[in-house]
């Protein structure tokens, strides 16, 4: 079940993900569209639970019905439709991850929802830029960084595995203050 509400845009909301969303997880990363995009291994319900864990600030991607209370929500008020993961930020530059359920790609829910983690990142962390990456074949996510405002800084030539050859992996990122001159914050 949904965590508490951290953000809430015009469309979707970032609430907490708790230990029960794990299934939810799971069910998306057996989901080979989104399982090669991200380079991710098949893992069970128990590793996921161990990666929960790690020191990673992670958002579930919800849409809220209009009975959704801003604590524990009750199941039928929330539907949780992807994730967004920060990783690193606690030493390094911020890297975002994120993915949505193919249902609902194409209609601007991954913006939105990178949009306030990026506004979180800049609020809560001292970092001057965030980064994040998308494999060469992942035109989808490349063009919803370059849309954000993120730059190309470079390729990791043949990066990772994934179904059946090596590729490439583009990286992104994105300065605060290129962030703020854009929101005319």
């Amino acid at each position: 079940m949904p965590g508490a509400l951290i953000e809430r845009g015009e469309r979707v909301t970032l609430r907490t993900l708790e230990r029960e969303d794990v299934s939810f997880l799971q069910r998306a990363y057996a989901n080979p569209e989104i399982r090669y995009p991200l380079g991710t291994p098949l893992k069970n319900e128990e590793q996921l639970a161990e990666w929960n864990d790690e020191e990673v600030d992670q958002f579930l991607v919800c849409l809220d019905g209009d009975d959704a209370a801003p604590g524990h929500p009750d199941e039928d008020d929330v539907r949780p439709i992807g994730a967004v993961f920060v990783e690193d930020a606690s030493w390094r530059r911020p890297e975002l991850v994120y993915w949505l359920v193919p249902e609902v790609h194409g209609e601007g829910y991954g913006k939105e929802a990178v949009s306030l983690v990026i506004d979180y990142v800049f609020r809560v962390y001292d970092h001057p830029a965030v980064g994040a990456g998308a494999y060469d074949f992942n035109v989808a996510s490349q063009g919803l960084l370059k849309s954000l405002g993120f730059a190309e800084e470079g390729r990791i030539r043949k990066d990772r595995f994934i179904d059946g050859e090596y590729v490439d992996r583009v990286n992104y990122g994105l300065l605060r203050e290129e962030w703020r001159a854009r929101d005319g914050a």
